[in-house]
């Protein structure tokens, strides 16, 4: 019998979402428990997301998210310093992370299942008695970690802050995480007292724990653990903005070796119908060397060292973005020849073989993430912020039946100049940033 080295795609509905399964419930505090019991794994990881970030603030408390997130970790009333709390979790095998981001924030501990409630007890002491002290230390850790997105003029020079404040404007997602530094100088306890208070209520967070766990005795040990957090309020986000009607330009002077680069269009929430279109289209365009984006850009063309295209998805809306980096001559040529691929996606429809390509690539995605603590716990903690997440099953279900039309039709949808923002860090000169506009506004042709 003679073997072949290409597969038939076994059908979505061959698909079995094993070996986790998922528990929800809802804590005497108000609190949202989410248990992903993974009995395949040998670790375990307890996790804590908030309703906060970017997204919820003013101008003048842009950056109070992030700086609450910092100040937590001076201790609370149980582990009242920054020692004595990371000591207690690095003695049960675990390590506190948390990151700040636009739509919510995340505290999470890996740690070997037999300690998860020891997570818990001390993640709950952190979250109902934080001590908030030491802020003029915490106050110059942060602005040192400002110093990496400025230049000596005081510039925002992060491509990220640059793009997403082109794209969302004066809207709070526009706003950089971290905030301005005068933000960062002027915050005080008080306001880092309020900002918690507001935010960190049981019910505007969902705690979720991944592993090898038993969900029932899970369920007590978090009921016991954070009995006494405050209930607080759902607050709701304000709503992004849709997409400004027109190409935008920005570009921030920097004296650097390279021009960094980003081509940004607004996308389409997880919640519509295109979305799983749009993922595939980002598929094709970038998932490996051997797809559009970096053998065109990189292989072929030498535009760049490194380029990558990828969809952040927000809870109502997302972005496309191609991100580069090159040679300051380069960058005209580079944008011109992301447009085009990107083009391409409108004008012919993507053949079977990329697309079966990237259904096989999508699904062994998804299996692999069985073993992920991290994609897991978002997918069903963090998700559950804003609404109900979809099983992996019907996921793939939804990408498996998606043709080269519903790529096209996206691609069509999505890929116009009034979605259209191209920020750019580094030497353009005035010609350079002609001709980008001026590309920019025949990208429609």
């Amino acid at each position: 019998m003679k073997s072949s080295s290409t597969r038939k795609l076994s059908s979505a509905q061959d698909f079995v979402e094993v070996p986790f399964r998922r528990h929800r419930r809802r804590l005497r505090s108000g609190l949202t428990l989410v248990v992903i019991e993974t009995p395949h794994l040998h670790s375990a990881q307890v996790a804590l997301y908030a309703r906060v970030g970017s997204r919820y603030e003013t101008r003048r408390t842009s950056g109070l998210s992030h700086f609450v997130e910092h100040m937590l970790f001076r201790g609370c009333q149980g582990f009242p310093s920054s020692f004595a709390l990371n000591d207690a979790i690095e003695s049960i095998g675990g390590t506190l992370y948390a990151e700040t981001g636009r739509d919510y924030s995340l505290y999470q501990i890996p740690l070997h299942p037999r300690e998860v409630s020891r997570g818990l007890e001390i993640l709950g002491d952190l979250f109902r008695t934080p001590r908030f002290v030491d802020i003029e230390l915490e106050r110059q850790i942060i602005l040192e970690e400002l110093l990496e997105d400025h230049d000596e003029r005081g510039r925002n020079i992060n491509i990220d802050d640059v793009s997403r404040g082109a794209v969302w404007g004066d809207h709070p997602l526009g706003f950089p995480i971290a905030g301005p530094v005068d933000n960062v100088k002027r915050f005080t306890t008080a306001e880092v007292r309020r900002h918690f208070a507001r935010f960190y209520g049981a019910r505007n967070m969902v705690l979720c724990v991944t592993g090898p766990v038993d969900p029932d005795e899970v369920a007590a040990q978090a009921q016991k653990a954070f009995a006494r957090l405050p209930v607080g309020e759902r607050v709701a986000p304000r709503l992004a903005p849709g997409p400004r009607g027109e190409p935008l330009l920005v570009v921030v002077p920097n004296e650097a070796a390279q021009t960094q680069v980003q081509v940004v269009f607004h996308g389409l929430p997880d919640v519509d119908p295109d979305y799983m279109a749009l993922s595939a289209m980002m598929r094709l365009l970038d998932d490996g060397m051997s797809t559009r984006l970096h053998y065109q850009i990189c292989d072929q063309k030498g535009l760049a060292y490194q380029v990558s295209g990828a969809l952040e998805p927000l809870h109502d809306t997302a972005l496309v973005d191609v991100d580069a980096a090159c040679a300051h001559g380069k960058l005209f040529e580079l944008v011109e020849q992301s447009l085009a691929l990107l083009r391409q996606f409108r004008d012919e429809p993507v053949s079977e073989k990329d697309l079966t390509k990237a259904k096989r690539r999508y699904r062994g995605d998804i299996e692999s993430s069985f073993d992920d603590l991290d994609s897991l716990g978002g997918w069903y903690g963090g998700t559950e912020l804003f609404y109900k997440p979809r099983t992996h099953a019907k996921r793939v279900a939804q990408f498996e039946a998606l043709t080269a039309a519903d790529v096209q039709r996206v691609a069509q949808r999505v890929l116009v100049p009034e979605r259209l923002t191209v920020a750019a860090v580094g030497e353009v000169k005035a010609a350079t940033a002609k001709r980008l506009r001026a590309l920019m506004a025949r990208f429609a042709a």
